[in-house]
């Protein structure tokens, strides 16, 4: 199996299955010299690990992280600094169940990957999907910790907008109350509606989608390039490799499809810092593919969850007709901890665009520009 790597300068290689010994990473390109400990990643796994709420799978796994290479002490400070050489990450497996899935070794769950990736290798690890199953995430988010670091100033955040048809209340957004639910929503009002929402929808052995916003600030202006490099392209990409995501928008997204010329520009004048301000954000940060020093916005929706233990029609690996039902461990609500896994992937996108925006322009131009003299 292939392309199991993304990035460009800042290259994440990841490895490993659900149930298998453990899962890992390698991370390539990281600058030298920036100060990395195991204490540095682990709050973000912390924040996606499985077990915390009823509203994840209670498979446990306490997701502790190992570096294993690319870091040294340094002597002059004390402190442990990457090298500038490879960053590999290690993370055990320690509560695998491969039995749970023995009675659907043969069968393909409708919604799932089991059927493409049978077809396409003759093979899957049907225990907890193998490379297909979300636990592949974890090292993401280890590598998006590393990739928080490379751009200077830089913030990533992320929160849960809409669960099924409930949308949240933006006139209520707290940024402080996504870290006191278990839902990573900044409306706490609708967060204790989801509570009641998604027990009955676990209860009455369904699922249910989400959308999820990503909010990056602290981008500098003229990340991305042109044509076939642009920086929400690479957003897009890298977002929609996220298990169970459909569908991706900048800023305002399908719904600058509604807009008239006038209320999607985002008007210009001066700042009192000497730089632009923009009277609004509807690109999301981003125009022709360049950042444009605004908060770079994205949204992705995930859909529900296909391991459900409803009954449903299927067929198995030999063509015949069955029915299936999953039981084990399994997100009744797979968007939840994909809050953090956006986030990771937003801050790789934008660490890689950095170090390529640095090695090919250096320094950026002073702005204003002057005049031409006449």
């Amino acid at each position: 199996m292939s392309f199991n790597t993304f990035g460009h300068l800042f290259r994440v290689t990841t490895f490993g299955e659900s149930h298998g010994p453990a899962i890992g990473c390698v991370v390539d390109g990281c600058p030298p010299r920036i100060a990395l400990s195991e204490a540095d990643i682990q709050p973000y796994l912390d924040r996606r690990r499985p077990g915390q709420s009823r509203f994840t799978t209670q498979r446990q796994e306490p997701d502790a992280v190992r570096i294993l290479s690319g870091v040294f002490t340094d002597a002059a400070t004390g402190q442990q600094v990457t090298t500038g050489t490879p960053i590999a990450l290690v993370i055990d497996n320690v509560d695998p169940r491969g039995k749970d899935y023995a009675e659907i070794a043969d069968k393909y769950r409708p919604g799932h990957a089991d059927y493409t990736y049978d077809i396409k290798y003759g093979l899957r690890d049907y225990r907890g999907g193998g490379r297909q199953s979300a636990r592949e995430t974890a090292m993401r988010v280890a590598a998006g910790a590393i990739a928080r670091k490379i751009v200077p100033g830089m913030s990533v955040r992320g929160a849960l907008i809409q669960m099924g048809p409930h949308r949240i209340d933006r006139a209520r957004w707290d940024w402080a109350e996504v870290e006191r639910n278990p839902f990573f929503c900044p409306d706490a009002d609708k967060a204790a509606f989801f509570a009641d929402y998604l027990d009955g929808v676990r209860k009455g052995g369904s699922s249910i989608g989400a959308i999820i916003e990503i909010v990056a600030e602290g981008v500098p202006a003229g990340l991305g390039a042109p044509i076939y490099g642009k920086l929400d392209a690479d957003l897009a990409g890298a977002l929609m490799s996220i298990n169970a995501v459909k569908g991706v928008e900048i800023g305002a997204g399908f719904a600058a499809a509604e807009l008239s010329g006038e209320a999607n520009a985002d008007e210009m004048r001066m700042g009192n810092d000497g730089r632009p301000r923009f009277l609004a954000n509807n690109a999301g940060g981003i125009l022709g593919g360049i950042s444009t020093g605004q908060p770079v916005v994205a949204r992705f929706g995930v859909k529900p969850t296909s391991s459900i233990p409803t009954s449903r029609r299927t067929v198995d690996r030999y063509g015949r007709e069955t029915e299936i039902s999953t039981t084990g461990r399994h997100d009744p609500r797979v968007g939840i901890r994909a809050v953090p896994v956006g986030e990771a992937m937003v801050a790789c996108v934008l660490a890689d665009h950095y170090l390529r925006q640095r090695g090919q322009v250096g320094e950026p131009p002073d702005w204003p520009f002057s005049p031409p003299a006449r």
